[in-house]
Order: structure tokens, then sequence, then C-alpha cells
């Protein structure tokens, strides 16, 4: 075996692991396979002789490369956005993206996709892959002090402090589930049975056929015209939305739309579809903490 086929195997050796780390960065398949390419072609021009530690050398050029798309894909973003269903990027296949959603989780995605790059990048590596803040630290350019308030801020972003009673949390989400459940399955019985009589049911114009009204009043017509939308319920999770249980709807872990759902009792009351850019960011959005072990 000659030095560089060696060398190829170590690095596949470590090319899962890079991968994973990098599309939890990124959120993209092909973006995460791009970084985790050229940190290969650059460990071919190195000396791998000069690498006391090779997963951690090709961990820090894989997330620098990572910081720099996420740099890039900042400061080209454009203030308004199109209300669609956004193409899996590059090549992603529906069973890749279904992985790796599963893997991450839609919330999480799209609350990482909020973060600032380096709050991201230094959240990334310590909490979900435990590397120490004086590994992190130089790739951020910050101390691992301030490293350490960069994952510490990000951590805030993702989770927060519920404001709901765990019990009252456990109810919304019950509701929710079900509600999202029956979307997805097209169940006109189950809709009518976790909607309120007297649901109201608001959206942005955004996600509306033109002439469709942006109020909807009744259990019959608001369940209804819900199973007009469950297609989009595949892109859909609960999460905390301004506090309370509700949904987002983020094809391939990009933010779409956020459902704001009100709960009384067993039933959905009301719920308001959020797309309009400008109310989205506005919006508290937040991973939903893990269920308690039975």
């Amino acid at each position: 075996m000659d030095e560089h086929e060696g060398l190829a195997r170590r690095f596949e050796a470590h090319r899962a692991r890079l991968r994973a780390v990098a599309y939890r960065m990124l959120g993209s398949a092909s973006e995460a396979d791009d970084a985790v390419q050229e940190a290969w072609l650059r460990l071919s021009r190195a000396d791998a002789r000069d690498i006391d530690n090779l997963e951690a050398w090709l961990r820090t050029v894989v997330s620098r490369l990572c910081l720099d798309m996420l740099r890039t894909r900042a400061s080209r973003r454009e203030d308004a956005l199109e209300w669609q269903v956004p193409a899996a990027t590059g090549d992603d296949g529906p069973e890749d993206e279904a992985v790796l959603i599963d893997s991450v989780g839609r919330a999480m995605l799209v609350v990482l996709d909020a973060l600032p790059p380096a709050e991201r990048v230094a959240f990334v590596l310590h909490d979900l892959f435990a590397v120490p803040f004086d590994q992190i630290a130089p790739i951020v350019d910050r101390t691992p002090v301030a490293a350490k308030k960069l994952a510490s801020r990000a951590r805030q972003r993702v989770r927060g402090t519920p404001a709901l009673p765990a019990a009252e949390l456990s109810r919304q989400r019950r509701v929710v589930e079900a509600f999202l459940a029956a979307a997805r399955d097209g169940d006109l019985a189950a809709l009518l049975t976790v909607l309120a009589p007297g649901v109201v049911r608001r959206a942005d114009a955004i996600v509306l056929t033109p002439g469709r009204p942006t109020v909807a009043r009744g259990a019959d017509t608001v369940a209804r015209e819900t199973l007009v939308f469950g297609r989009r319920a595949t892109f859909a999770e609960p999460m905390l939305v301004d506090g309370g249980v509700g949904l987002v709807v983020a094809p391939h872990g990009r933010l779409l739309l956020a459902i704001a759902i009100t709960v009384a009792g067993e039933r959905v009351t009301e719920y308001d579809i959020v797309a309009d850019p400008e109310r989205l960011r506005r919006l508290n959005l937040r991973v939903l903490p893990s269920r308690p072990e039975p």
C-alpha cells in the first residue's frame, strides 16, 4: 500500500463523522459533502507527517470551511422570501433528507439556521460533538472563554427556558401532535375531533390562493381546508412558537412557515399560519424539551 492510499483509508475512517459535523453546521447534505471533499483535497496536499492528531486536524478544517460557507450565505441572504417549498440542494434525495432530518430534527435545524455563524459552529462542536472549547477557540478566532460564551448564547436561543409548567407543555404537545397526525393522514374525522367547534384559522395572505379569506371559522370549514394543506404537513414538526406548542413547516430543514396554536382543554381553538418573512423574523422559536423518561 503506497502512502497516498494509506492516507485515503485513514481519511475514509473519519468521513462519516466529518459529514455529520458539517451537516449540523450547514443544514445541507450536498454542502456538507462539499466541505468534507474539500477537507480531503487539503489533506492530500498537506504533509501528513506534520499532523499529530488527524481527527482533530480534519474537524478543524471542515469547521473552518463550514464557518466560511455560513458567513457567505448570511451575507447574500435576501430579505424577502418567496412562499414556496424550496428545492433540496444539490443531489439530496428524499431518502437522504429523511435520514438526515431524523438524525437532527427539523426544529433544531430551523433554530440553528437563525444563529450567527460563529455561534452555530461553537454550539454544534461543543454541545453536539463534545469538542472542548480550547479546540473550538482557534476555529472561531476567539479565546476559549469567548468561545464558551458563543455556545452559551446559542444554547439559550436553541432551547431557552420553557415558560409553561411541564404538565401544560405536555398537554399542549399531545393536542398539537394529534392535529398534525390527522393533517398528515388526511383524516377528516380525526381533525373534527381535535378542533373546537368554533375554531378560528388565521393566515398570512401569502400562503393562500387568491380570493381565499385570511380568516376561517368553524370546525368543518377549517378541517376541510386543513386537508388541502395536508401535503405540507410532511415537512412539519412541533416546536415552541412564542412560548406555546405550535408547528414549523421546514422542507429540507429551512423554515417556510410557522403555525402558532392555541389549545384549550383537549382541542385546538385557534391557529395562526405565519409566513410573512417579517412576521417570521419576530417569532420566538425554540426546540421543545425532550420528553421525560417514563
